[in-house]
């Protein structure tokens, strides 16, 4: 049965209705001004994928690294002396070489028939210059026998006109014979002098002669010695200890003078060529201390030359290595090399970011509220290593950052570890 409600339910009832109307009408826009102050949920990165290191304060290393090969510090590439085919290769690479040790034979029908003209023509001037000399000393002899038969006429004449003077004083003998004698005398002295002189020109050019065949004899020699050693050289020595790393021809090759054939090397003395980076090349120096990295052993060294030019965005330079080496070190191995530039005592560093860059001012992520979320703070970066970085500003002594890329997070300022 329905019992009917008075006015003063009906008026409570429409008052409790005003009431929550106006409540609603207050609440709702206030509630809505509140959500849109609250900031953004810090999105969550998973804590395992990030690299994190803690800023520290001593003495930093600073390294270049680098990629590089070792290779023999004595190198030495064998070149053709001559034109000619290969004929024979008698020796593998890799294989240990003693100075005269023959790699290669060549032919060449030339040298061969250039060598025995050299030679019979060098044994015609030995004959030419023996008959020369026997010629020579016999007109010598004779020249003497007839300088010596003067030489005597002279002395008889002057024993002559001495005798006679002698008689022409004692009235002996007629003046004209005096005279005659005296006369004869001197005429034998000048031919005497005469044949002196010519005996003294016949040694001169006696000498010369035989000089002059002798110069004929050493060019001939000259040419022989230069025929013979074009004839050897068909048979390629390697000229030094090593071993045989390389041939650079095949059999039946026609080969020019000049063409390098093979390539013998040291491989107990290595040195070490590494490329670096050459943004990083700047702060070298001969001298600095190295080690290279066979990835069978280590090896110290030192910095023995650089290249003063970079090729493809790197520097060549080389390394004299120090220690001995380790088993299986062969040229053309692959190594890598670290080079220590400096020292820097008490500074303040962190691993090195992935944007990391010498003197520049980067952001990076620093964990705060015990390691649960990162904020991005401003870091100015000074001097760098391989994988230190010295930090300048914006971050202290124990502050744990984020080394890897956050690229993803660009416009993000505090993420959640999770």
């Amino acid at each position: 049965m329905d019992i009917q409600r008075g006015d003063v339910v009906i008026k409570q009832k429409r008052k409790r209705r005003l009431l929550y109307g106006a409540s609603a009408a207050v609440m709702v826009p206030a509630i809505t001004y509140g959500l849109s102050q609250l900031a953004p949920a810090a999105p969550t990165v998973e804590a395992a994928t990030v690299l994190t290191d803690t800023v520290k304060r001593g003495e930093m290393l600073r390294q270049v690294r680098g990629q590089g090969t070792l290779v023999p510090e004595e190198i030495r590439w064998i070149p053709a002396l001559t034109q000619g085919r290969v004929e024979r290769r008698l020796v593998l690479a890799g294989t240990p070489v003693q100075p005269d040790t023959v790699l290669l034979e060549l032919s060449n029908p030339e040298v061969e028939q250039a060598f025995q003209d050299a030679e019979l023509q060098l044994k015609a001037a030995d004959a030419d210059l023996v008959n020369l000399r026997v010629q020579l000393e016999t007109e010598l002899l004779n020249q003497q026998a007839a300088a010596a038969t003067v030489q005597s006429d002279y002395a008889q004449a002057k024993l002559q006109a001495e005798v006679d003077e002698q008689l022409g004083k004692e009235g002996l003998t007629s003046e004209l014979n005096v005279k005659r004698s005296r006369v004869r005398a001197e005429e034998l002295l000048t031919r005497n002098e005469i044949e002196k002189k010519r005996l003294e020109i016949r040694a001169e050019s006696t000498r010369a002669r035989l000089a002059s065949q002798q110069a004929v004899i050493d060019q001939r020699r000259a040419v022989y010695q230069l025929r013979k050693n074009q004839l050897d050289s068909l048979k390629v020595r390697a000229s030094v200890h090593g071993v045989l790393q390389q041939l650079a021809v095949e059999v039946g090759q026609q080969v020019a003078p000049g063409t390098n054939l093979v390539r013998v090397a040291n491989p107990a003395r290595l040195k070490a060529e590494i490329r670096v980076i050459e943004t990083q090349a700047k702060d070298l120096a001969i001298g600095q201390k190295a080690s290279i990295d066979t990835r069978n052993g280590i090896i110290p060294g030192r910095v023995s030359r650089i290249d003063p030019a970079a090729v493809s965005g790197t520097v060549l330079v080389d390394v004299a290595l120090e220690g001995a080496l380790p088993q299986g070190a062969r040229p053309d191995l692959s190594v890598d090399g670290t080079i220590e530039i400096e020292r820097l005592p008490e500074v303040l560093y962190v691993g090195r970011p992935v944007n990391g860059q010498p003197h520049s001012t980067v952001t990076l992520f620093k964990l705060v509220d015990g390691g649960d979320y990162a904020e991005r703070v401003q870091v100015k970066l000074g001097r760098t290593s391989v994988n230190t970085i010295e930090i300048l500003e914006g971050l202290r002594e124990g502050d744990r950052v984020v080394l890897s890329d956050m690229s993803a997070q660009d416009g993000i300022n505090r993420i959640r570890l999770n």
